[in-house]
């Protein structure tokens, strides 16, 4: 792990750099396979199989039976784990439902409007080198809260030719059955399309390594709309003296065992408070199943001694992380401060793992510094807002001579047309 000691300003964009590839290279390799996928659809998605998964798939779609047995390959602990973490994301994306809202905004003149849900979504689960059932649950629970109508969902199969036995039951716990065993750019390029097997859909959700990225941002240039460009995970870690080390370790790892691409930086007033954690991490390290993944990572990532903490909050502003931990004494002023994060984790005792598993916010966030201008998912990720108006006689006459002078100056006549003709109309039946 870099460590740097109060960096210049100017530095920082160049300091802090995520370890992406340049979109135009990835881009490169996405094109093709989309287009390949558009001309040939199945049968394309199969050769991918093949090429990038190892496996022959005579079908697509996951069946039947094996979504009714998932259940009995996975252990009670398990299924248990996933119940109480569906109960809880369910009840926080419950409450943000909206209600219709209805306002008589000038005599005659009454706006509205209502949540509607986008009917057919697509959700990507990644499961490359670790199958993220919990995405399923971050992705299926609002999307069934908000009645999307058709929900598909894409994730790639083991070398054997099958899906997890987690997803399948997470899936079949939540009410999705539609499931095709598709990963990568293909998969993306399968939901913006549609084949035979896979419909097209109206907007893409899901996380999923740079090509995964890539994708989605070319199926918006065919109308589908995404959910936003989440790439490698990442995490940025606020702490001082007060914070333990060896939770900020630890903290540290759980991103950087995401992928070798993936990015953890530490934040703290002290260099002497940074070899504390960087001693936890070795340590911490050397006992991880994924270990090699997690070493890669550091490798990518850097430590910021910053003493003074309204410049340290200006650095966190401007790196704009995904996972934002803050661990400090005056943390309620801290909060305050943050305007870029993708989900904020406060105090010694909340583990940035409780958000992608079970305390009920989402884990599917905006990474690469799109925390500046994106939203995490949630239920609004999955509804439109459509706006209403009804204007009586009486309205469209107070509210008419406004209309007409400003269509007037835009130039717009039979803008201004539209009402004139509605006022003569009625001034001849007075």
């Amino acid at each position: 792990m870099k460590i740097l000691v109060n960096p210049d300003i100017n530095t920082w964009s160049k300091e802090l750099a995520r370890p992406v590839q340049k979109m135009k290279d990835i881009e490169k390799i996405v094109k093709p396979i989309m287009k390949k996928v558009k001309r040939q659809g199945d049968k394309a998605l199969k050769k991918f199989a093949l090429e990038y998964d190892h496996v022959e798939i005579e079908s697509l779609l996951v069946d039947r039976e094996a979504l009714d047995t998932a259940g009995q390959k996975i252990n009670a602990g398990l299924k248990d784990a996933i119940q109480t973490a569906k109960i809880n994301i369910e009840k926080f994306h419950k409450l943000q439902e909206a209600p219709p809202l209805s306002s008589e905004i000038m005599d005659g003149v009454t706006c509205m409007r209502r949540s509607v849900p986008i009917q057919k979504v697509g959700l990507y689960i990644p499961g490359g080198t670790a199958p993220l059932f919990s995405t399923v649950l971050m992705l299926g629970v609002p999307a069934k809260l908000a009645g999307c109508q058709e929900i598909v969902l894409c994730t790639p199969p083991d070398t054997r030719g099958e899906i997890h036995p987690a997803i399948l039951f997470t899936a079949k716990m939540i009410g999705i059955d539609k499931i095709i065993k598709a990963g990568g750019a293909q998969a993306i390029a399968a939901m913006t399309y549609g084949t035979a097997s896979v419909p097209r859909v109206d907007k893409i959700f899901g996380p999923g390594n740079q090509y995964v990225t890539a994708a989605k941002q070319l199926a918006t240039k065919q109308g589908v709309a995404i959910d936003m460009p989440a790439g490698p995970s990442e995490v940025l870690v606020y702490a001082d003296e007060t914070a333990i080390p060896e939770f900020v370790a630890a903290d540290l790892l759980s991103q950087a065992e995401h992928g070798i691409d993936s990015q953890v930086v530490l934040v703290c007033p002290t260099e002497k408070f940074v070899k504390k954690v960087i001693k936890c991490v070795e340590i911490q390290l050397e006992n991880l199943p994924r270990h090699k993944i997690a070493k890669k990572a550091l490798e990518n990532s850097v430590a910021v001694v910053m003493a003074n903490p309204d410049k340290a909050m200006d650095l966190i502003n401007a790196y704009a992380p995904e996972h934002l931990i803050i661990s400090v004494k005056d943390e309620e002023k801290a909060v305050s401060r943050v305007v870029n994060a993708g989900s904020v984790f406060i105090g010694n005792y909340t583990p940035e793992s409780a958000g992608d598993y079970a305390s009920g916010t989402n884990h599917t966030l905006p990474t690469n510094g799109y925390a500046r201008s994106y939203s995490g998912v949630s239920l609004d990720s999955f509804v439109k807002k459509i706006t209403y108006q009804k204007i009586t006689a009486a309205g469209i006459k107070a509210l008419g001579p406004t209309i007409e002078i400003m269509a007037e100056n835009e130039n717009l006549q039979a803008h201004k047309n539209a009402v004139s003709v509605r006022l003569k109309y009625l001034s001849k039946n007075e």
